[in-house]
């Protein structure tokens, strides 16, 4: 085990697990064109597969957007221990310097019912947060007006985990990275653990965590084990169960969105309980098998995912061991392997282009803020240039290959970006950047001639309604 490992290693047999049925299930995800960027399958608390679809890798963060949530509730369940708080404070009772809406349903508005998703409003309160123009979040929330009686109706509303974490810091006086340093990630041996914040400093706490694939993987052993981890009681088992619960009925046309929710975690079918996020982050934890499955992924059905978990890996599960076999077990190492997304193909041959290489050009107006830049072309690699108003940063892209360097773009913290490029003829050339520390991935097709260059850009996976491609002109300088 390397020392960056946190969890144990056995051969799937060992754990009662068919190295076959973790075959299927790998092959399924690759001819369904899924999406994962990594997955590990953990049983008696040692892991019997993992996988990376380079250019991911284990030693990467990934960001987690929802599943964030798990982990607030978590911190939560900490300061209930030590007595910090109830579930049964009222919410407003913490923020006695903010101005409260006259609302008897927010008057009564209790911590579980942020918890449990069931604060009375009627749609998610992020997009009224987010557009307040002072910052301040938390008075934003507390003059909004509560249309139904709280802990009657299921909206999931991240405007209620963010307020978590405000009331985590408020009693506190740490972010929720702060207090679960010691709590919680130091134990489990979570190192190098970020969380966005709001404009005031404030964990967002309904997104903005970025763990390893392990990491996800030893949150949920935790909570598998009743909140016990290397002979000590971390966190309650009575916390544990009373989250994982069943609290609040939700409604959904996808299986697993309708089987309840607990307080930031969500019911499965056969008795499992998960945290995700959007675009597939998963932690999954299977109780009646004694099994976690973490995966990371860039996709838009999270459903059909965890069909797949039900389909292939479920009946892999085991009553006792198995005995070795060598043959399954070398073919679902090759499928590992395998697993990657390929750079881009060298169809067309790269063309002169002394003209352009290292020649400066201006950007039109843009929503990205992009000023200036420059592309210089090598045999095996361009590295683009782009300049904004905060300052510069170049992509590395190979042709035929991956190069890894800062990534741009998304309004997100700079992470790894993965990027390979194509020539599609004499005057034009594809990219594929990958932004390999979150779910996200750009298509840019670039088009230079006498004028200027082109850039078109087409994400891959999206928040809402597909996107047309985003065209950005610049001329020579």
């Amino acid at each position: 085990m390397r020392l960056d490992q946190a969890l144990p290693r056995s051969r799937p047999e060992a754990l009662g697990i068919s190295p076959q049925a973790v075959t299927d299930f790998l092959q399924e995800v690759v001819s369904g064109q899924v999406g994962l960027h990594s997955f590990m399958l953990v049983r008696h608390g040692q892991v019997a597969a993992e996988a990376w679809w380079q250019p991911y890798g284990p030693q990467l963060p990934h960001m987690l957007f929802s599943l964030s949530k798990s982990f607030t509730s978590t911190a939560v369940g900490f300061a209930v221990a030590e007595g910090k708080l109830s579930v049964d404070d009222l919410v407003v009772d913490f923020f006695p310097d903010k101005e409260i809406l006259a609302d008897h349903h927010l008057k009564s508005m209790r911590v579980r019912h942020l918890l449990s998703m069931s604060t009375g409003h009627a749609k998610d309160t992020m997009g009224a947060l987010g557009e307040r123009e002072d910052k301040d979040w938390v008075q934003a929330f507390l003059q909004l007006p509560v249309e139904y009686e709280s802990g009657t109706v299921f909206v999931y509303n991240s405007g209620a985990s963010y307020m978590l974490s405000a009331i985590v810091q408020r009693i506190t006086g740490e972010t929720l990275l702060e207090y679960l340093h010691p709590r919680l990630f130091e134990p489990l041996g979570i190192a190098g653990a970020t969380w966005q914040t709001c404009p005031l400093g404030i964990s967002a706490g309904g997104w903005g965590l970025s763990l390893r694939t392990e990491h996800i993987a030893s949150f949920g052993q935790l909570y598998l084990q009743k909140g016990y981890w290397n002979g000590k009681q971390l966190l309650p088992r009575e916390w544990v169960e009373e989250a994982t619960a069943f609290h609040i009925q939700n409604s959904s046309t996808n299986t697993d969105w309708s089987q309840g929710y607990g307080y930031q975690f969500w019911r499965c079918q056969h008795g499992a309980y998960r945290g995700d996020g959007a675009f597939g982050q998963f932690c999954i934890v299977i109780p009646e098998q004694d099994a976690v499955v973490a995966i990371t992924s860039g996709l838009k059905n999270m459903q059909q995912v965890l069909d797949l978990v039900w389909k292939h890996l479920l009946p892999g599960l085991l009553d006792e061991p198995l005995p070795a076999n060598d043959g399954q077990f070398e073919s679902l190492s090759t499928a590992i392997r395998s697993l990657a997304y390929l750079p881009l193909p060298q169809d067309e041959a790269q063309p002169a282009l002394t003209a352009y290489t290292g020649k400066r050009f201006v950007f039109a107006d843009n929503s990205r803020k992009l000023e200036s830049g420059s592309i210089d072309f090598a045999e095996d690699e361009c590295i683009v240039t782009l300049r904004t108003g905060q300052g510069e940063e170049q992509v590395r892209c190979g042709f035929g290959s991956w190069s890894v360097g800062a990534a741009l773009g998304h309004a997100l913290p700079v992470s790894q970006i993965a990027a390979s490029g194509k020539w599609l003829n004499a005057n034009s050339f594809e990219m594929e950047w990958r932004y390999i520390e979150t779910p996200f991935t750009d298509t840019i097709t670039v088009r230079l001639d006498e004028a200027g260059v082109t850039f078109e850009l087409n994400p891959h996976i999206y928040f809402g309604e597909p996107k047309e491609a985003l065209v950005l002109s610049a001329t020579w300088e």
